[in-house]
């Protein structure tokens, strides 16, 4: 069994580089540093704009590395689904997001939620919209949750 070495950081989505804080942690590991920040940029293009958790698991013995790629929190992904840079610290509502983009939040997380199910998932991201004074095609997202609850969704969940 050959030694492993993990390197977590934290990258902005597609713009990784072989600059602090990633290039001086893995230098000396041996591995080939623009690989594995390729390897990243690649695995994190589609969370532009966001900071995202990455771990580096480098073999020792072979040099070989695995990325695993994190999510970023639900409430970072709403604000960038709507275009808004945060929330409401009151019950006033700063952004409307449709059902859709929810369903588009819940596919990008489902490993990550603690719900069984995509309606519970959905439920989740919905609370998440409530804190951050987001409606729901319109709606309030206590609404919404209600109509998932009465089954008026349930086509979206097939």
């Amino acid at each position: 069994m050959t030694a492993k070495q993990t390197i977590d950081v934290l990258v902005e989505g597609g713009k990784a580089s072989a600059g602090p804080p990633l290039g001086p942690a893995l230098g000396p590991t041996g591995v080939k540093v623009n690989e594995v920040v390729n390897a990243i940029n690649e695995k994190t293009a589609s969370y532009a704009g966001m900071k995202v958790p990455v771990k580096v698991v480098i073999d020792v013995g072979t040099k070989k590395f695995e990325i695993v790629i994190g999510s970023p929190p639900t409430s970072a992904l709403i604000k960038k689904e709507i275009g808004i840079l945060k929330g409401t610290k009151d019950s006033s509502v700063v952004g409307n997001i449709t059902f859709d983009q929810v369903m588009k939040i819940v596919q990008m997380k489902k490993d990550a939620f603690l719900a069984n199910d995509l309606k519970g998932a959905a439920k989740e991201v919905l609370g998440t919209c409530r804190s951050l004074g987001v409606t729901v095609d319109g709606m309030s997202a206590k609404d919404v949750t209600a109509a998932i609850n009465e089954g008026k969704f349930d086509e979206k969940f097939r």
